[in-house]
């Protein structure tokens, strides 16, 4: 699995817990799917972990709103 957007991993995850409940995977499929599902939700984590961090960068100096970039 390569970098993806915050986004694609949404969509990915959507695509997964439709085939894991179609029912028509095979215990194997299934249980790849559900690794796959746990990367993409570590990876997801990671993400709004990094944004929450850039958000809490944003200070005030001298009246004026400043963003520091971490």
């Amino acid at each position: 699995m390569g970098k993806n957007t915050f986004e694609e991993n949404l969509k990915n995850l959507d695509k997964i817990i439709e085939s894991l409940e179609s029912g028509e995977l095979s215990l194997d499929e299934a249980i790849k799917e559900y690794e796959n599902a746990m990367k993409l939700i570590k990876s997801s984590s990671k993400m709004l972990n990094e944004a929450e961090g850039k958000l809490l960068k944003v200070i005030e100096k001298n009246g004026e709103i400043d963003i520091e970039e971490i």
